[in-house]
């Protein structure tokens, strides 16, 4: 079919300039006819000239591609520069997205005869929105959905985004909760817990709060180690410009993390502080003892083989730990026992004098003894040495050898006695001479 506008020079010339251009560009009539392509059109279409030219969108590109064009064109039509986009199915750009330009072609009287239509390769430009599209969609679902109770405020403690979870926790919808503070949503108690932690987090550091909690409502029985976590979102400046928090629950960590500690900070048979647990305090005596005089007692079952020997290692066992229980009762909530290893016990209490020292001795062999006339047949007593810092050491090796010295030369003495060391006289405390309880 002929171009009429092959007749007008002044279109004659654009359309040569628009020739060498290197983006696809095309013109057509009323009908969606084709009237005038460029070469990198025909490049994209995959197709001669004399094959395009005279035929309508739809008869080149199919039905589909016309319904995808045709709105552009009627605005176009009436005056309006329009664009829209479409997945290619044809030519070297089969698979590839593209947006197309279409803008009116008017005569000098501003009337429209023609239109124009300019393509762009976006594929790349569409491929990554979708896929920030697909991610954000992900994010949202996830966000919605974790099972851990999620918000975010802004600087100024106002709900922005709470989650599902939340809202559960709360007992109340995200419309009752988002755009309020914080502290009215969730009540002024809970808010006079949180709120340090929320200004510590507002000047920029990632704060955790691990607390116990019972009695919620999508949580009901015994309480549960909750842990929440404070996370600043920094903008573009640095600045702070809100917060994250998550609140997980680590209750099953926790009391592991509790067990963990306490097998290695207590004994598993007498519960009394461990070996390595009671070095720990005595070095830690040591550094103030010149302030805050202590004594160590080491302190040595007499007859517990015979005991283990004549009822069994399961009573033995249970003898052990009625003594690490009456040498607890013998002391102070700030003093420390602990199991040294087999029949052998330390306690290490803070005292003013060899004379205080003396008279908590007494109370333990005392306290050994009510324990042993309970077991049948007979039971045990204490061999009991102490030492005191800083007056016999101002080591923790060279307590503990004072004490375990001490402690020995109780034995040879006649055991059922404490004994402190020849170095401050006799020293010694033996059942004859020991003061009424």
């Amino acid at each position: 079919m002929p171009d009429p506008a092959r007749d007008d020079p002044a279109q004659s010339t654009i359309e040569r300039l628009v020739n060498v251009a290197a983006l696809p560009i095309a013109r057509w009539d009323a009908d969606a006819r084709l009237l005038f392509c460029n070469p990198t059109y025909q490049h994209w279409a995959a197709r001669p000239r004399d094959e395009l030219i005279g035929r309508t969108l739809a008869e080149l590109f199919g039905d589909d591609a016309w319904e995808r064009a045709r709105p552009a064109f009627e605005r176009a039509f009436r005056g309006a520069t329009t664009s829209y986009e479409r997945l290619m199915h044809h030519g070297v750009q089969a698979g590839r997205w593209a947006r197309i330009q279409v803008f009116p072609d008017a005569d000098a009287d501003g009337a429209v005869h023609s239109v124009l239509t300019l393509s762009t390769d976006i594929h790349e430009d569409v491929t990554a929105r979708e896929a920030l599209v697909a991610a954000r969609v992900r994010l949202d679902r996830f966000t919605e959905n974790i099972p851990y109770p999620l918000t975010y405020v802004d600087e100024g403690f106002v709900l922005r985004f709470v989650n599902k979870a939340y809202c559960e926790i709360a007992g109340q919808s995200a419309d009752q909760l988002v755009g309020r503070h914080i502290g009215a949503a969730r009540g002024a108690r809970r808010w006079a817990e949180h709120e340090p932690h929320f200004r510590r987090a507002l000047e920029g550091k990632t704060v955790h709060y691990t607390r116990l909690v019972g009695g919620m409502a999508n949580s009901p029985g015994a309480p549960r180690w909750l842990r929440t976590s404070y996370v600043p979102d920094f903008d573009a400046d640095g600045r702070v410009a809100g917060l994250y928090t998550v609140t997980i629950d680590v209750h099953e960590m926790t009391v592991a993390q509790e067990q963990l500690r306490r097998s290695v900070e207590r004994d598993t048979l007498t519960d009394v502080y461990s070996r390595r647990t009671m070095m720990d305090r005595i070095d830690a005596a040591m550094v103030t003892a010149q302030h805050e005089p202590v004594a160590l007692f080491f302190v040595d079952l007499d007859g517990f083989k015979a005991v283990n020997d004549r009822l069994g290692h399961r009573e033995g066992d249970a003898l052990l730990v009625r003594v690490a229980q009456a040498l607890q009762a013998s002391v102070r909530a700030d003093d420390a026992v602990g199991r040294f290893g087999g029949d052998e016990f330390l306690v290490l209490a803070s005292v003013r004098s060899p004379a205080g020292a003396r008279a908590l001795a007494l109370h333990m062999l005392e306290a050994v003894r009510e324990v042993s006339a309970g077991v049948s047949g007979g039971g045990v007593s204490a061999s009991i040495g102490y030492a005191l810092a800083p007056l016999d050491a101002q080591h923790p090796l060279k307590l503990l050898q004072a004490a375990d010295d001490a402690m020995y030369a109780a034995k040879r003495l006649g055991k059922d006695r404490a004994h402190h060391g020849p170095a401050h006289g006799d020293g010694t405390v033996s059942p004859a001479a020991a003061p009424p309880a």
